[in-house]
């Protein structure tokens, strides 16, 4: 901070301090002048450089030039004999006469050196001091309006103002109303990474200083001189202490937010998953025994449109069933408590069985078979497997149009066993492929097609459970291939009763 009381003594006019200097040399001569044939000369000397002295502590290094040479003229024409007159009866005083001017120009050199090293000592200290100041109030700080204002008040002690420009999260500068020059000293100091100086021609040279935060560049400061005489070059090594208090305050003020907000999902998934652990537990009983009267209903001798009301609720009641089961599914992984029951086991079983469970989803469409015939025992959870393409299945019966074919294939590829389920359906984006793995994200936001968004995200934690993968692919021409990828491992071997007899 620049106080008036720090601004150097020489920046004002210089005539009244030389005529101090004047002053007090006079003062000294007719001091010593009336006792000039009694006083030892060399006391007169100390006396003038004792002006000299003061002079350069108080008034600065030009006055106290100024005071030695004086000084030295005075002494010589008023107490060196001949008085009156420069010149000297004894060659032995042209001797004083240069030691004098010596130790009083070097007291000088000494003497304002001090001063104005005690000066910047005293001016960095106050700087340093409404640094952390600075650094206390932005600590405080809980919003970036009031990140803002202090470093704006700060920058208006210093007899600057400032302005923060932001990066967006895409790293490009948010949209500002800039002329085009200050854009592109902002672009190329974003760019650089390093401080630039603005036009010199334009008026006040304004300095633009990188925000860089220990994680990444927050943004830039531009400081612009309020005031005339304020030269920021020569203090740019204050204002990039400034720039790195404020982008260590926005990156704390960021984390802060991004802790906030992820304490918060927490919580919101801690309690959605309570809240659908208990629903779903408490449902799935009396869904089962619904589902076994439904099934019970739809076998029994009734009119048509009776058999026909009956398949119905079969059908939704199994609907429900398994919506509820992938809930609990779902809040047992999140929870950890999914336990695996892995055994080796034929692929085929699970196609089988599933084909079976979802028969009455598929029966509006063509259901074909490519498996492979030499296709390996994998390691798996034969419940859990079900439940995976029980889901692949009913995803691509609800999506592809009726008619349409679906096709279930099994084969061995890049050592793995893989389960393909292949629609003829509208496919999906690149870009929705990810989106799609997320509990409760369905490929169109309001569709009339019954669902809650579990089956893909909950398959994928079973494959990824099992060691393997789940990904969505294109199916060319059109439509959608899932494709469940396990790993081989070594199968135990069989001994077959041919084996025991040859042995």
């Amino acid at each position: 901070m620049i106080t008036p009381q720090a601004i150097p003594a020489h920046s004002h006019s210089p005539w009244p301090r030389y005529g101090l200097v004047l002053l007090l040399c006079l003062l000294v001569t007719a001091l010593t002048a009336p006792f000039r044939d009694t006083l030892e000369l060399a006391n007169a000397v100390m006396l003038f450089l004792l002006v000299v002295f003061l002079v350069a502590l108080k008034l600065g290094r030009g006055p106290a030039v100024f005071a030695a040479f004086l000084g030295v003229a005075l002494f010589d024409f008023f107490l060196v004999p001949p008085h009156f007159t420069f010149a000297v009866s004894d060659g032995v005083y042209l001797i004083t006469f240069a030691v004098m001017l010596a130790v009083g120009l070097l007291t000088t050199q000494l003497t304002t050196s001090l001063r104005d090293e005690s000066r910047r000592v005293r001016q960095h200290e106050h700087e340093t001091r409404e640094l952390y100041e600075l650094a206390r109030t932005l600590t405080g700080a809980s919003t970036l309006p009031q990140v803002e204002e202090a470093v704006a008040t700060y920058a208006a002690h210093q007899r600057c103002s400032v302005r923060c420009f932001w990066l967006r999260d895409t790293a490009g500068l948010a949209q500002y109303p800039l002329e085009l020059v200050e854009r592109h000293l902002l672009q190329m100091c974003i760019d650089r990474q390093q401080p630039v100086l603005g036009d010199a021609e334009a008026g006040p040279v304004p300095l633009y200083l990188p925000l860089q935060a220990p994680m990444g560049l927050r943004g830039v400061l531009a400081v612009y001189p309020a005031a005339a005489g304020v030269e920021l070059p020569q203090r740019q090594a204050l204002f990039e202490t400034l720039a790195s208090l404020l982008a260590i305050a926005v990156e704390r003020l960021h984390y802060v937010e991004v802790a906030q907000r992820t304490e918060i999902e927490i919580n919101d998934e801690k309690l959605r998953s309570s809240i659908l652990s208990a629903l779903s537990h408490d449902l799935r009983t009396p869904l089962a025994a619904l589902l076994g009267m439904a099934d019970a209903l739809a076998a029994s001798p009734l009119p048509p449109a009776a058999q026909e009301s009956a398949r119905l609720i079969r059908d939704q009641a199994g609907a429900m069933h398994r919506l509820m089961s992938n809930l609990l599914d779902m809040a047992r992984l999140q929870a950890g408590k999914l336990q695996l029951r892995l055994e080796w086991q034929l692929l085929e079983d699970v196609v089988a069985t599933s084909l079976q469970l979802m028969k009455p989803a598929l029966a509006a469409h063509t259901l074909r078979l490519e498996l492979a015939p030499d296709m390996p025992l994998l390691r798996f959870d034969a419940v859990l497997l079900e439940r995976v393409l029980c889901n692949l299945l009913e995803n691509a019966a609800k999506y592809a149009p009726a008619g349409s074919r679906i096709t279930v294939r099994t084969y061995v590829a890049d050592g793995q066993g893989c389960l393909a389920v292949v629609d003829q359906g509208p496919g999906i984006a690149p870009g929705q492929v990810e989106r799609l793995f997320a509990l409760f994200e369905r490929g169109e936001a309001e569709s009339s097609t019954p669902g809650v968004g579990l089956g893909l995200g909950i398959s994928k934690a079973i494959a990824e459970a099992h060691g393997g993968s789940l990904s969505l692919e294109s199916a060319p021409p059109q439509g959608t291939c899932a494709v469940l990828r396990l790993p081989l491992g070594t199968p135990p071997q069989i001994i077959t009763e041919d084996d025991h007899d040859r042995a």
